[in-house]
């Protein structure tokens, strides 16, 4: 059982960050309630802008750490996702 999970887009365009990132949240376990999604930011802030202006239903609040290069979702409990 996993309560946290780590998504790194590094290397990834916008687009394929966008399939990846979709793909990896569709298959956490339901026992995931904390995704931290590295992204980068030394190189562009492009994946940085997308990550933190992705919606997804499984997503229920980011978090903006003092880390540039991360961001944080906290997943919604698989029972209340409509």
């Amino acid at each position: 059982m996993a309560y946290y999970a780590k998504i790194d887009l590094h290397g990834h365009t916008v687009e394929s960050a966008r399939k990846h990132l979709t793909t990896q949240i569709k298959r956490l376990s339901s026992d995931v309630r904390e995704v931290t999604v590295i992204h980068g930011y030394h190189n562009g802030t492009a994946l940085q802008s997308f990550v933190r202006s992705y919606k997804n239903s499984r997503i229920e609040r980011k978090i903006l750490g003092l880390n540039n290069g991360e961001t944080i979702f906290i997943i919604k409990p698989q029972d209340i996702i409509k």
